[in-house]
């Protein structure tokens, strides 16, 4: 195996101290928040308490002042144990980022120290019902008012954390007549009049995130909520392509290491299980499928590795974080399939890690932009066609 070279000592001792408290905080409870369809509110305090939210934010906020390293070990260690329930990285690498790269100074002082606690747990509202990949179809209106405050009408669905969250950057049209030259973010607060969550989302996999619909009826919205502030009004779309690559980026990194880890576990499976008075390693197609998986997890993980090297120096484009989405998340549904299939009927039972992987793992191919998106997104950047 290639040996990696992004971390240094102290991503590692990071590492280290993430998976104690996943031992401890994460691990004996993520069936039950199955079950419940949530995690509890208390992760999110803690994981606030121990310093592992929001890291990469500046100290002056709360945050570590880390590289987007500390990151993406989290991600890598989440996925490894499967806690699919767990949404830190949305609201570390995503809410967070927004708020410190478009925010005023006044919106970054009052809401990151509270995202790096825990006190606050951030999402960001993007589709709606009509309006998943396509960003530029959204319908949601915050329509400007004569004191200059903005009232917020529309619905949203599929938000991660949507169900806990206390914050949410909302995708809205400020200049409906404008398309996406006319669409703007806005920091709405849990307790706002009339903003509603909906039900919480039953899905095929993810069964512990708190994926919610969100409803907004008249929310008056302040002028002050904009995010950052009147200078960024009906410049929203332009912000939300800027953070794309990182999210996507973010997506692959998580394909990456659920696809390891599910190697990892089948190897071992199938060098324990029995079947015709041998083991299942013993038979070549075993091997060989095995072979052929870890050799292509192996050659993502340079890719990807890669691309975090490009990241860390701000020169990830968005074709190329749109090729590790796409190929990374296909590779991740093939790895599940084919490791579920080396686990035979044991593989179908909820009980075994490789059925929630296998399930979990399907949505990546969805969201973020659906690879069929990503496809249209590298071949625009070949010069090729498009709208």
């Amino acid at each position: 195996m290639i040996e990696r070279t992004l971390f240094n000592a102290d991503h590692e001792a990071f590492r280290d101290s993430f998976r104690r408290f996943m031992e401890k905080e994460i691990a004996p409870h993520h069936e039950a928040w199955e079950e419940q369809g949530m995690v509890d509110r208390a992760v999110w305090n803690k994981a606030g308490a121990n310093g592992f939210l929001c890291m990469t934010m500046p100290e002056a906020y709360g945050g570590a002042a880390g590289d987007k390293l500390y990151s993406v070990v989290q991600m890598e260690e989440l996925a490894r144990g499967g806690y699919s329930g767990i949404g830190y990285g949305l609201h570390s690498e995503i809410v967070a980022p927004y708020i410190l790269h478009y925010g005023s100074e006044d919106q970054k002082k009052k809401y990151l120290p509270q995202l790096a606690t825990g006190q606050m747990v951030g999402a960001i509202a993007m589709s709606e019902p009509a309006a998943g990949s396509d960003l530029q179809g959204i319908k949601s209106t915050a329509i400007k008012q004569a004191d200059g405050s903005y009232l917020l009408n529309g619905s949203k669905t599929f938000i991660t954390n949507g169900w806990h969250a206390d914050l949410v950057i909302v995708v809205a049209k400020t200049d409906p007549a404008a398309g996406a030259k006319g669409t703007s973010l806005l920091l709405v607060e849990r307790g706002m009049k009339g903003f509603e969550y909906g039900k919480r989302l039953k899905k095929l996999g993810l069964k512990a995130q708190d994926t919610s619909e969100l409803f907004f009826d008249n929310v008056r919205v302040p002028a002050e909520n904009l995010l950052g502030g009147a200078a960024f009004e009906n410049k929203g779309f332009i912000c939300l392509m800027e953070q794309l690559p990182w999210e996507r980026l973010q997506i692959a990194v998580t394909a990456v290491a659920s696809a390891q880890a599910a190697i990892d576990g089948t190897v071992q499976y199938v060098k324990d299980r029995k079947v015709f008075g041998q083991s299942v390693a013993a038979f070549q197609n075993t091997r060989y499928t095995l072979a052929e998986l870890q050799t292509e997890v192996q050659v993502a993980r340079v890719f990807v590795d890669k691309c975090l090297e490009l990241i860390l120096r701000g020169e990830l484009d968005t074709a190329t974080a749109s090729m590790a989405k796409y190929w990374t998340t296909d590779l991740q549904c093939k790895v599940m399939d084919e490791c579920l299939q080396l686990h035979g009927g044991y593989g179908y039972m909820w009980e075994y890690p490789i059925a929630r992987a296998y399930a979990d793992a399907r949505v990546q191919r969805i969201y973020g932009g659906t690879n069929e998106i990503m496809k249209e997104v590298i071949s625009r950047g070949m010069g090729l066609g498009g709208k």
